[in-house]
């Protein structure tokens, strides 16, 4: 299974071990792949190197993105998405799932995505459910 993170549920999962998102993407490293490009990684580093976020850890961050390059699928052909988005900093997490044929996007404000592109958005909790069974 092919799975968009927003950044909301990286943040979720590596500030609350053992929560619902880190559980979520668990899962994904287990049982997918996360689908992204450079600018979602770059997005990534951006807010998790936010003072705010340093309980998190540079540990924890790190290893988040060793997991990321080693069981991510990197997407380089990303077409720009025209569509209407509630919150445009989401559209690059469109732009790549509908590049690269993403089963699913993950994240925490379901509410920012149109629900006509051809892709599930689900929030962290239904995705671990989907992917439970194969979880183990």
């Amino acid at each position: 299974m092919l799975i968009v993170i927003d950044t909301n549920v990286i943040v979720s999962a590596l500030l609350k071990p053992g929560s619902v998102p880190d559980l979520a993407l668990e899962a994904i490293w287990e049982c997918g792949r996360a689908l992204y490009d450079l600018r979602m990684r770059d997005e990534y580093r951006g807010v998790l190197a936010r003072p705010k976020f340093a309980a998190i850890g540079g540990q924890r961050i790190e290893r988040f993105f060793e997991r990321l390059a080693s069981n991510g699928a990197g997407q380089s052909d990303t077409a720009r998405w025209h569509g209407a988005m509630k919150d445009e900093d989401d559209r690059i997490f469109v732009e790549v799932a509908l590049a690269g044929r993403a089963d699913a996007i993950v994240t925490g404000n379901i509410a920012d995505y149109p629900m006509d592109l051809g892709v599930e958005i689900l929030p962290p909790a239904t995705l671990l459910a989907q992917l439970k069974p194969q979880h183990r």
